[in-house]
């Protein structure tokens, strides 16, 4: 009996064996547009074109925000073309490609008084039914339902304060820093639950904790703030679909870190660069413990690598898995523009022909 997208994902990432390789890929708006120019259809049709194996169900949307609320926070003015988000983070224009310059609306000597009357958003719940009913149809349809929150407690936190003066908060153990990690994870736990009670397969999560050679920050201070906060995400889902599958993701070397991920209740880890951490080492392990999504590393193989250097390598991390499964194996982060087009179809390529 040939089994559905969602029930091969489901499988490998309980390494219970699977069918086949599953595959997908994020593409960096440069290369959506190749996309639609290699193949005729548009960018909202990626996922359907090479067969992904989920679908995303939609986050609670925030009451809506007039973000003139935080023009008074950048006191010197934003560039013209400047975006500002619901947090009031200001991303203007940058440089390079889609990358922008992030302006931090809580940078500075704030006060308490400053952080009670800042205006944080909030959620609506509004759509919490249409949630259910598009995990609902996702699940029917034969794919597994993802729900996303990326950006769950740390990011989000230091993209308002700044991550330097964050940083510096909470080695003070001050208020300050307490009041924003806390309104950030609460808001995170409020969307934990809506998509348990919408009933996603997968709830992805992320904070970039890890930098090219080394962990952002010492073990003790992720374990004093940002552990226990990540423990209450995952507990809220858990508590309302206890087989909630969890996917970590954190750039960078994260490897002191992984038996404390483990610990809080992770599933899945996101990306395992390889450029940063040997996946044959992290697979031997904690790939008893732990499934793994990504290894296909984005600053090497799939820029500079040859189309057959990006096929053995996605054969050869396989393989490391083995036949219960426990990688969903694919590039480790958005393919920028420089990426050959060779390099990411030998990826799918290498993916449909695994045995």
């Amino acid at each position: 009996m040939k089994v559905t997208p969602r029930e091969n994902l489901l499988s490998l990432y309980r390494r219970e064996g699977y069918a086949y390789a599953p595959a997908e890929i994020m593409l960096c708006p440069a290369q959506l547009r190749r996309f639609t120019q290699e193949t005729g259809r548009p960018e909202r049709k990626l996922a359907e074109h090479f067969s992904f194996p989920f679908r995303n169900v939609q986050d609670l949307r925030q009451t809506c925000v007039d973000t003139n609320a935080f023009l008074r926070y950048f006191p010197g003015g934003l560039k013209q073309g400047a975006r500002v988000s619901g947090w009031g983070v200001a991303h203007e224009p940058g440089s390079t490609e889609h990358f922008t310059h992030m302006r931090h609306p809580l940078a500075g000597d704030i006060t308490m008084d400053d952080l009670l009357a800042y205006p944080f958003p909030k959620l609506n719940h509004e759509n919490a039914e249409e949630q259910k009913q598009q995990a609902k149809n996702i699940k029917q349809a034969g794919f597994a339902a993802y729900g996303h929150m990326s950006c769950t407690v740390w990011e989000t936190s230091w993209y308002m304060r700044g991550m330097e003066e964050l940083m510096m908060d909470m080695l003070d153990y001050d208020e300050r820093a307490e009041y924003i990690l806390d309104y950030v994870t609460d808001m995170s736990v409020e969307r934990a639950r809506s998509y348990a009670r919408a009933g996603v397969d997968v709830l992805l999560l992320g904070d970039d904790v890890g930098m090219q050679c080394a962990t952002m920050m010492s073990g003790e201070l992720y374990r004093a703030w940002l552990k226990p906060r990540l423990s209450n995400v995952i507990r809220a889902a858990r508590e309302i679909k206890p087989d909630i599958l969890v996917q970590y993701h954190s750039c960078g070397y994260v490897r002191p870190l992984i038996d404390d991920l483990i610990e809080v209740g992770i599933d899945i880890l996101n990306p395992v660069q390889p450029e940063c951490m040997d996946f044959a080492e992290i697979h031997a392990k904690y790939g008893g413990r732990l499934s793994f999504n990504g290894t296909l590393g984005t600053q090497t193989a799939m820029p500079f690598g040859s189309p057959d250097d990006v096929y053995q390598k996605v054969h050869k991390n396989l393989d490391i898995a083995g036949s219960k499964g426990g990688l969903f194996a694919c590039p480790t982060h958005v393919v920028e523009p420089e990426v050959p087009w060779e390099n990411i179809m030998a990826y799918f390529e290498a993916c449909r022909e695994y045995k």
